[in-house]
């Protein structure tokens, strides 16, 4: 047994030799078989890929030459076309040299010319110099001849010459002002008489007079020594609470109440009314109703106020302004009541405006609110106009409507044409006959000053302020100012007054020029 394995030991291991050497050489045989077919496909490959590579370079050769031979062209086309625009630069740049030429030629042709012209002119130049000193001499001669003869120097000559030749040309310039401003009046005057006159009817107000005092009646004379008090206490205490003088004198069954502000007369004649209806008359009741009065008069200012800026149509006014149209109710200015005047003027610059095709809104705003100024308080110092335009720029009210008031007395330029409609109505509303009127003392001096303003140019002989001041006659020297420089002086007049002095309404300047021929028969 132990035989047969030793036998069959080596027959195994020679049979696994062999069979490992069988594999080995079948796997070498495949694997050269598959690396000669793995060559033989490269080669082919390599042989396809040439040939490809071969017929793409020329494609591509092929494709080179082409472009080069487009570009070669484009170059040649390019440089040929240079070329000819060169030549055409040469060409052109040839004939401007010609021309060049020509014209150098010409300007040396003409430069001989002008220095040819240039030695005559200064030859005729000497010539006229000479002749020109020759002129001057003969004109002294005949300078001194005409002195001579005249007496006059040259200086005296020219003067007179001088101041002829200005009269001269006042006389013509007088005459042609005179007539331009005839036209004008024919043309303005139709259309202004009719505007003002409507506007004046469509708004007529009641006339009012100023008084710094108030009348009250009492029942009987025993209550003028309850109104005094005890060695004059009531009086002292009820002029101390209401700022106002109060006069008890002989008149019958009345007392007087004076002070300057209506505001104040009011108060205290609402309150000594209540006081002499109660029957309680001392100090303490003196001062409650003298302050509950005041009260009510300034809830009365703010009601007034409203009712005159709804009767204006007007909406959207600030409440202070409000208050201060209700106080224009106890101011007036030369007698004349504020508040009235103010709705007067905003009616009159209403129906203006609407004449004009202006804004009659703005303008009766404008109108109502122009005298504000006028009643705030004393402290604050300034015309009532600018005082009127602060007050209205600090409310916000309308740009035109701050102007307008500003500048309706000219304290400030006038920026629209509701600034002057403003100031035109204000005027009419003052000059209306019995609209104002002033103290007698004022009246005399408004008078001598518009006497003496007319009496200050030179020619006037005499003058005669007439109708309450509202025109100044002006009598002229007959030798000394001529018919056409009488109209020229009523203007300058008229423009002196307007700059020199206040007035309501309007002046009419008269200027009166005669001559009177006296001869005696013997």
């Amino acid at each position: 047994m132990l035989q047969e394995i030793y036998v069959l030991i080596p027959l195994i291991v020679i049979l696994c030799a062999a069979t490992f050497y069988l594999g080995w050489f079948m796997q070498n045989k495949v694997t050269k078989s598959k690396i000669m077919s793995a060559d033989e496909q490269a080669k082919r490959i390599i042989s396809e890929g040439e040939k490809a590579a071969l017929n793409l370079k020329k494609e591509k050769l092929l494709e080179v030459r082409d472009e080069w031979y487009k570009k070669k062209q484009e170059f040649d086309n390019d440089v040929q076309t240079r070329k000819n625009k060169l030549k055409s630069f040469e060409k052109q740049l040839q004939d401007k040299e010609e021309l060049l030429s020509k014209r150098m030629d010409e300007y040396a042709k003409k430069d001989k010319n002008a220095q040819k012209l240039e030695n005559e002119l200064n030859s005729k130049v000497t010539v006229l110099e000479e002749k020109e000193k020759k002129l001057e001499n003969l004109i002294q001669e005949h300078n001194q001849r005409l002195e001579n003869i005249s007496g006059l120097t040259q200086d005296e000559a020219k003067n007179i010459l001088m101041n002829n030749l200005i009269q001269e040309t006042k006389m013509q310039t007088a005459g042609k002002l005179k007539e331009i401003r005839d036209e004008m009046k024919l043309e303005a005057k139709k259309l202004a008489r009719n505007l003002i006159v409507q506007a004046i009817q469509r708004s007529a107000a009641d006339h009012s007079v100023e008084t710094t005092v108030s009348v009250l009646n009492i029942q009987s004379d025993e209550l003028k020594g309850r109104i005094i008090g005890k060695e004059g206490r009531n009086v002292r205490a009820f002029e101390a609470a209401t700022g106002v003088d109060i006069i008890v004198d002989d008149t019958p069954e009345a007392i007087t109440i004076s002070a300057f502000d209506p505001f104040r007369r009011e108060v205290a004649k609402i309150a000594m009314e209540r006081l002499i209806a109660d029957g309680r008359i001392h100090p303490t009741r003196i001062e409650e109703v003298v302050e509950k009065v005041k009260k009510e008069l300034e809830e009365e200012i703010i009601r007034v106020g409203e009712n005159s800026i709804i009767e204006c149509g007007m909406h959207g006014v600030h409440p202070e302004l409000v208050r201060l149209v209700g106080r224009m109710k106890y101011r007036t200015s030369y007698g004349q009541n504020l508040l009235q005047h103010s709705i007067e003027v905003a009616h009159l610059c209403g129906i203006m405006a609407v004449e004009l095709g202006l804004d009659p809104v703005i303008a009766k705003r404008a109108g109502l609110l122009h005298d504000v100024g006028k009643v705030v308080d004393r402290e604050v110092e300034g015309p009532h106009a600018i005082i009127g335009y602060d007050l209205a720029k600090k409310f916000k009210e309308h740009p035109v409507v701050c102007n307008a008031i500003g500048a309706h007395h000219e304290d400030m330029e006038m920026e629209t044409p509701i600034a002057v409609i403003v100031q035109a109505c204000d005027a009419i509303s003052g000059a209306r006959p019995g609209a104002r009127r002033e103290s007698v003392e004022g009246y005399v001096k408004r008078l001598q000053k518009l006497e003496e303003v007319a009496k200050s140019f030179e020619g006037v002989g005499r003058t005669y302020a007439i109708q309450a001041g509202r025109e100044v006659r002006v009598i002229v020297e007959h030798d000394k100012v001529s018919d056409s420089l009488a109209d020229q002086l009523s203007v300058d007049i008229a423009s002196k007054i307007q700059e020199e002095m206040e007035y309501p309404g309007q002046i009419k300047v008269t200027v009166i020029r005669e001559r009177r021929s006296v001869a005696y028969a013997k």
